[in-house]
């Protein structure tokens, strides 16, 4: 004979049981990470604006400073996203992710200094460049902008894709644009196809002269990548041929001295720019 008690206690363990879940479905639906990276797109479109020739873009950190209510909510659901969380993301939805985080994190930190610096740069020591420093809130430690970089969105095996040394920005004019609008996981494709076309074919950092090609030290600093995706820096160059501003045919050359031009590491503000 069954007994009611024991089974009024199953009854009620069992709407405890869907009580749990049901509140756990809530929350994970309440707090789901905004893929469309809703507050930092509506800020970028705010406080950053093409050049002439859309090469590069010139940044309001001005404005950023003064909405940096937004941006700090902004950063805090980017800090909230756990190491589990951010391993359910697909492909695209975690490079969004990495390269809006190292943007944001860039423009925040530069916005609350941006007065009393000339360059990114001022914002590291003697011993320490800035982009070493621990300072941010990211999948559960605390760490710097080059372990984003570094240790994320370069990890070997998970994106290999050289252009995001199109994408990420470092604050400065010679750095790759940062776009006015955020780098969303459905149209992410198209973004690093258009900065790296915007980047190649501008004419101050690519250039051929007196048969040298002149390049970026972009392609330097990270040749490592071009050579894994390519076989080399030349190589990936040649399948963006048609973007380069050279007015030399690259795609027919069996191999071209390589050169790098000067680095430009002051503020992309508009008192600078």
């Amino acid at each position: 004979m069954t007994n009611p008690i024991r089974q009024v206690f199953q009854r009620k363990q069992f709407s405890q049981l869907l009580f749990l879940l049901f509140s756990f479905l809530t929350v994970s639906i309440t707090y789901a990470f905004d893929h469309t990276h809703s507050k930092f797109d509506a800020l970028l479109k705010k406080h950053v604006t093409w050049n002439e020739g859309g090469h590069n873009s010139t940044v309001n950190y001005f404005g950023f400073k003064e909405d940096q209510e937004i941006m700090t909510e902004y950063l805090g659901g980017i800090a909230a996203v756990s190491k589990l969380e951010f391993e359910s993301f697909n492909m695209e939805e975690q490079l969004a992710f990495l390269i809006n985080t190292y943007n944001a994190y860039t423009v925040f930190w530069v916005s609350q200094h941006h007065e009393t610096i000339d360059s990114i740069k001022d914002l590291g020591s003697f011993l320490k460049s800035p982009w070493k420093y621990k300072r941010f809130n990211l999948l559960g430690k605390i760490v710097s902008l080059d372990y984003i970089e570094h240790k994320l969105i370069r990890e070997q095996g998970r994106f290999d894709e050289p252009r995001i040394h199109m994408v990420v920005n470092c604050a400065s004019i010679s750095c790759p644009a940062l776009r006015p609008e955020a780098y969303q996981p459905w149209r992410i494709e198209d973004q690093l196809h258009d900065s790296t076309l915007r980047f190649l074919s501008d004419s101050s950092r690519n250039f051929i002269k007196n048969g040298v090609l002149f390049v970026s030290p972009i392609f330097k600093w990270y040749k490592a990548d071009f050579q894994k995706m390519s076989g080399s820096v030349l190589e990936w160059l040649k399948s963006y041929s048609f973007a380069l501003d050279t007015k030399f045919d690259l795609v027919n050359r069996s191999n071209i001295a390589i050169e790098y031009t000067d680095y430009d590491w002051s503020l992309n503000t508009r008192d600078q720019m």
